[in-house]
């Protein structure tokens, strides 16, 4: 079986509505073995908040130390984000597998009539992949209810109800106490937590008993106070019976103050938690597409608000920022109550009523009239004092439209729905992947990594040896898309994942570049996102593309960064440069040998290397950087702490080298501060450990993949793309094989709009050729100059002259009038 016939078969079965009751989970459960009885699980349940919650939850149980799967949903644009272990999307091959395995089962139940949900599948899906990956902790989020919800079936070690407000009332109650009733059954062995009070804690008490009561009230268990927000961050304190502490968290808006108190008490209910441990897990749990603010000038906000709670919480939170008009692109599903949805939200001076492109969706002229009080026939409102209200019907377009109509004290809020907002978010998020293609064979692994069809891939792969590009589309664009260039002789590849409507595809643009300037000539304009697919598609090609370079060294030519290990154990020279005069001679010879960028480092990232003091890292780096910030040449500092990062800044450095990938969540804040660029490694774990072995898809996808949501943060700090350099990571949990594979496509990694670092001096990669530690010298100057060829803006190495000699011969190879 392949993924694309895996996943087809997965998005069937969203032709199966929605039941109470966990007996198909169980059977299904029960054909694999029953492999949620080993799990050790946390389940939160709640009408707004249980995902942020769950992420929160998953992000400090993991610093402890401890595996942890993660289930959540929906999904903004790939269903395997609703599986995770450690972060990591459940891997294609293991969805196809699981898939193999109970398509059989869920034939014959269908043909008795008690075939399992899209839900009850996914959440059978998640319980056999933590089984298997033999996770210490499960944590699920629960779907709708509690009582007869699919992530029922297991017995929760731990549990919460975060809030409670009319939703499902077919299914759940009429009132916010039956609902309550109904959520609070997945209370399990510790008592229950929740941030309910009055009647609606009442009704939960009745059901789950002893319970945990998280506020800010003098009487509750947790105390979560929140202090306000700084930046794009929310500050926040937390107190229980002996404990108490202070964070900063990426998620905005008070009610997540609320949300870090339930984290803080299901925590502790499983696991021994340092305050340290949860003050790190909660600043670096991110959770895409609620209350995520994009863009500055004009303030750009995506929330996912979809009930009358979620809008009036999002009302809430934007009342904390200043802005002039309120631009609101709008869109819903159409079994919500979209009045009360409006009236929650804060009044708006234009409306964008939208459809996602779901089934589900309400038409964008009954959202119109929601905004226009039309609905009412007793309305008496003036015209004037309705919001002008636009349909657009594409949200991608709907988007730009809102942004360029805005000034830039303005604020464009995107709301209704998660569909509504995974559709805007591609606009940030969206890759167009440059693909090296010079034989069939590397047609054929492109087309197969895009999921195009074994028949696809058949016919199409002799026409993929030219100009290619892999983009994600929704799939009325990819239909567009491949009418328009096959009329222009060019080919495009889509998806087999074609069930259900998926929210997204990929599709493969395959034709020579004058045939690639026709179709986004032919884009221009149209409807459905095309318009602002056709500047993306032109960034991507190199078309008409007005570039103003920031005259960093990497602009112009392949820049030479040389390593400064100040360090008495770093992999290849721990030792010989460890005082500070022996690291500036060394570092002055470097300029000397024509190096761009010297990499000032105090603290190894070798396998099993042990974590330096940050007083320590400080004094042996910034002494160095000082002597070396007056030379004619860009100072780099090798560190993954902000406040190594800061000294070394105050020193002189220019550029801060995060191989943690901005693993410390103020980084990036200060990295915006000083306004300098960042090199954001992909990073596993650091220092790196030998015994961890990562499964991939596709290593260069799967990296590109991580390296997206971490480019991003560093953008929604205030950097420019050009500003962030992407380094995949050479050594950090790939194997030999894995990161050839890399220097091989470098290049893709332009995909993310920024320069690309390689770093691959010496290391082990080179054990795969048969050149072991002192051999290696002339395979580092040759992976040089490939990756040179292949793409890469930085090299980073040990040995100047020999590596400055490489990029300036294939610079030369390249132009042969550059100098």
């Amino acid at each position: 079986m392949e993924y694309y016939e895996a996943a087809n078969f997965l998005f069937d079965l969203q032709r199966y509505p929605p039941r109470r009751g966990t007996d198909a989970t169980r059977a299904l459960l029960g054909e694999l073995g029953d492999p949620h009885d080993e799990l050790t699980c946390i389940q939160i349940a709640g009408s707004n908040g249980k995902g942020s919650t769950a992420r929160m939850v998953e992000q400090v149980l993991r610093e402890t130390g401890l595996d942890v799967g993660l289930f959540t949903s929906p999904h903004l644009s790939d269903v395997r984000e609703r599986v995770r272990v450690n972060g990591r999307k459940i891997t294609k091959r293991s969805l196809t597998e699981f898939i193999d395995t109970v398509r059989e089962y869920v034939l014959d139940a269908a043909s008795r009539g008690e075939a399992p949900t899209f839900f009850e599948t996914n959440t059978a899906l998640a319980l056999w992949e933590f089984a298997r990956q033999e996770v210490d902790i499960a944590v699920l989020e629960v779907g709708i209810g509690g009582r007869y919800d699919a992530t029922s079936v297991v017995d929760p070690v731990a549990s919460a109800v975060t809030s409670v407000t009319l939703e499902h009332t077919e299914m759940l109650g009429e009132t916010v106490e039956e609902i309550a009733r109904d959520k609070a059954h997945v209370a399990g062995e510790q008592p229950l937590v929740t941030t309910e009070t009055g009647s609606t804690l009442d009704a939960i008490r009745e059901v789950a008993g002893e319970v945990v009561t998280v506020g800010n009230a003098e009487d509750v268990d947790i105390r979560a106070h929140y202090d306000g927000r700084d930046g794009l961050s929310s500050t926040v304190s937390l107190s229980g019976p002996d404990w108490s502490i202070e964070a900063s968290l990426p998620q905005l808006g008070a009610h997540q103050s609320l949300n870090a108190g339930v984290t803080a008490a299901l925590c502790r209910q499983v696991a021994d938690v340092e305050n340290s441990d949860l003050v790190r897990g909660l600043e670096n749990a991110h959770w895409p597409g609620r209350f995520e603010v994009m863009g500055r000038e004009p303030l750009v906000v995506l929330d996912g608000a979809h009930n009358p709670g979620g809008c009036a919480t999002a009302a809430t939170t934007l009342a904390e920022f200043d802005y002039d008009n309120l631009h609101l692109v709008f869109g819903a599903m159409s079994d919500k109550d979209h009045e009360r949805m409006v009236d929650a939200l804060p009044e708006p001076t234009n409306v964008y009523a939208c459809e996602p492109a779901t089934d589900r969706a309400e038409d964008a002229d009954v959202l119109a009239r929601t905004f226009e009080g039309t609905n009412d026939p007793e309305s008496t409102a003036a015209a004037s004092d309705s919001p002008d209200v636009t349909v657009i019907r594409s949200v991608e377009t709907a988007i730009e439209t809102a942004i360029e109509a805005s000034g830039p004290d303005d604020c464009v809020l995107v709301a209704g729905s998660l569909y509504a907002v995974s559709e805007a978010r591609e606009r940030w998020v969206r890759t167009e992947t440059p693909k090296r293609v010079t034989s069939i064979a590397e047609a054929r692994a492109t087309l197969d990594g895009a999921d195009v069809t074994s028949a696809g891939v058949w016919r199409m792969r002799g026409k993929g040896v030219h100009c290619v590009l892999k983009v994600r589309v929704q799939p009325r664009q990819a239909r567009y898309l491949k009418e328009e260039l096959l009329s222009l002789g060019g080919e495009c590849a889509i998806s087999g994942i074609q069930s259900q409507q998926p929210r997204y595809l990929d599709v493969v643009l395959m034709g020579t570049l004058a045939q690639h300037k026709r179709l986004i000539e032919k884009l221009d304009g149209q409807p459905y996102g095309l318009a602002a697919l056709a500047q993306d598609l032109k960034r991507a090609l190199g078309i008409q593309i007005d570039t103003d370079a920031n005259h960093y060294p990497w602009d112009d030519r392949v820049a030479v960064m040389g390593i400064v290990n100040v360090t008495p154990d770093s992999f290849h020279d721990g030792g010989e440069y460890n005082s500070t005069e022996a690291a500036i001679a060394h570092a002055e010879a470097m300029v000397e040998q024509d190096v761009d960028i010297l990499d000032v480092g105090g603290e190894s990232t070798r396998p099993g290397a042990a974590p330096v003091p940050v007083a320590e890292e400080i004094d042996r780096v910034v002494p160095v950087i000082e002597q070396l910030a007056d030379l004619d040449v860009y100072v780099s500092v090798d560190t993954r702490r902000a406040s190594v990062a800061r000294a070394a800044l105050d020193a002189g450095a220019d550029i801060v080298n995060d191989v943690s990938g901005l693993g410390d969540p103020e980084m990036r804040h200060v990295v915006a501060e000083y306004d300098v660029p960042i090199v954001v490694m992909h990073s596993i774990e650091t220092p790196v450990d030998p015994n961890t072995s990562i499964e991939y898809d596709d290593v260069v996808e799967d990296t590109i993949d991580a390296l997206t949501e971490r480019v991003l943060l560093a953008e929604k700090a205030g950097l420019e793309r050009e500003q962030i350099i992407v380094d995949p990571g050479i050594g950090f949990g790939k194997s030999p094989q894995e990161n050839f594979e890399l220097l091989g496509r470098i290049d893709e990694f332009h995909a993310l709009g920024c320069p690309v670092l390689f770093g691959h001096s010496h290391k082990s990669m080179f054990d795969h050729i048969d050149r072991s530690a002192g051999e290696r010298l002339h395979a580092t100057v040759a992976a040089t100059a490939i990756a040179a060829e292949r793409g890469a803006d930085i090299v980073r190495v040990h040995d100047v002259p020999e590596n400055v000699a490489a990029v300036r011969t294939q610079q030369a190879a390249t132009n042969p009038d550059s100098r």
